[in-house]
């Protein structure tokens, strides 16, 4: 089955990157689904906060 999902490159040191790669590693995860995991966890937490975020035109 096919995605529909965007790419894009992210310029990390290497000391950030091996840091993402143990806590990646420790919750069993390869470091792109971390990121993603992590990147969403946020993003729930600050719509819990302030509401939910549009991409719409304003």
């Amino acid at each position: 089955m096919t995605t529909n999902k965007r790419v894009f490159t992210l310029r990390l040191s290497d000391e950030v990157f091996d840091k993402i790669g143990v806590l990646a590693a420790n919750e069993h995860r390869s470091m792109t689904n971390y990121i993603e995991y992590v990147l969403i966890q946020h993003l729930e937490q600050i719509e819990k906060g302030h509401g939910k975020t549009t991409t719409e035109d304003k």
